[in-house]
């Protein structure tokens, strides 16, 4: 953009003479998102957990009316000053704003109650198989689900591929959890497809462990808003017992709290020897760190 400096010309009355002083341009104003990508919604929570180290804060959320459900989930913020005197416990009102692919809060407010410890309320059943950790390097294990096909699906049947999988639900509309999650899985699906002399034994699955929701009709409605390819890559539901037991051996936790979900983030890459290369926690990668991740795991040998 061509910039002006400013010219300040005096004139002194006896000689007539016209005297101009070079002053700087002011500052370019900071880049904005466009307006017209961004949504705004005031919500109330609790906080349950501030990390300033990671510019975020857990907050367990209200529901908020046509856009998602009651949640505890972890909130970026742009400034760590949101934060300051913050602690768990604390009723809290905030703006969340969603920019497309990308999501914050801010105008972080105390309410004006009390702290209180939430009253005690019983721990909601769930029914579990009694599994270990898994390890890099360990076998992975055989699991059963039925896919957005309504068509069974064992992870034995991947044996020889390179296969990654990761775990959301269709009703998460939040830009940095479940959306980019299947974004990222969309992009590495288009890289692997589109490299002539990629790997072809590799395969994508997206696990639903809202089974009572995520049908496989609704399964299907969602994979088909990312043009999915089902050769290589499905979404897929079955029993909780199986859901849990293969969650609980990679370090994802997920439960419900009456309408409330909480969950957090793994991605796994099982290499074609059937074996576990890598655990990805949190939501920090890049399809083009699956990609590489799959090409290596396609080379073992069976």
């Amino acid at each position: 953009m061509l910039r002006w400096n400013l010219l300040i010309c005096l004139t002194l009355l006896a000689g007539g003479v016209v005297a101009c002083k070079e002053q700087p341009a002011p500052p370019a104003a900071p880049p904005t998102v466009a307006s017209t990508n961004l949504q705004y919604f005031q919500v109330k929570g609790v906080v349950k957990e501030v990390k300033p180290a990671n510019k975020s804060v857990v907050i367990k959320h209200e529901e908020v009316p046509n856009y998602m459900p009651a949640m505890t989930m972890p909130f970026d913020v742009k400034d760590t000053n949101e934060l300051a005197g913050l602690h768990p416990g604390d009723a809290v009102s905030f703006r969340m704003v969603i920019a497309g692919e990308d999501a914050w809060i801010d105008q972080i407010k105390k309410l004006d109650v009390p702290r209180a410890a939430e009253p005690a309320t019983p721990a909601p059943i769930r029914i579990v198989r009694d599994v270990d950790a898994l390890k890099v390097g360990d076998p992975f294990p055989e699991y059963h689900f039925t896919n957005e096909l309504g068509q069974a699906v064992n992870t034995s049947q991947f044996k020889g591929q390179a296969l990654a999988f990761t775990f959301f639900f269709t009703r998460c509309p939040y830009p940095t959890f479940c959306p980019l999650v299947s974004n990222n899985f969309d992009e590495a699906q288009k890289k692997l497809a589109a490299s002539a002399d990629g790997p072809k034994n590799w395969h994508l699955l997206s696990i639903s462990f809202d089974t009572e929701n995520d049908s496989p009709a609704t399964l299907k409605s969602y994979a088909e808003k990312y043009n999915y390819s089902p050769e290589h890559w499905n979404f897929v539901t079955g029993d909780p017992l199986e859901i849990n037991a293969i969650a609980d051996q990679v370090g994802e936790t997920f439960w419900h709290d009456g309408p409330s979900i909480t969950h957090n983030l793994r991605t796994v890459v099982i290499d074609a020897q059937g074996r576990v290369q890598k655990i990805i926690p949190e939501n920090k990668w890049t399809s083009d760190e699956l990609v590489a991740e799959m090409v290596k795991a396609a080379k073992a040998k069976p």
